[in-house]
């Protein structure tokens, strides 16, 4: 899974394969929308802005893509 370690918390954040979020301390997990809305599980609170960080599209940069034509 793709994710990130809250820095303030601990708490670690992934993407779930299917949209959402899950926000786990190693034992209790919780599921959340990116915009941070609760689903399921034992953890009821999350950061909002870092669902939306690790759940939201992602970009490529051209100054790293090397098929980006350069004309």
């Amino acid at each position: 899974m793709l994710g990130i370690t809250h820095p303030l918390t601990g708490l670690l954040y992934e993407q779930d394969g299917q949209g959402n979020i899950k926000v786990s301390d190693g034992a209790k997990w919780g599921l959340f929308r990116t915009d941070g809305k609760w689903i399921t599980g034992e953890i009821f609170e999350c950061d909002p802005q870092l669902c939306g960080w690790v759940g939201g599209p992602k970009f490529v940069n051209y100054r790293l893509d090397t098929s980006f034509d350069k004309r």
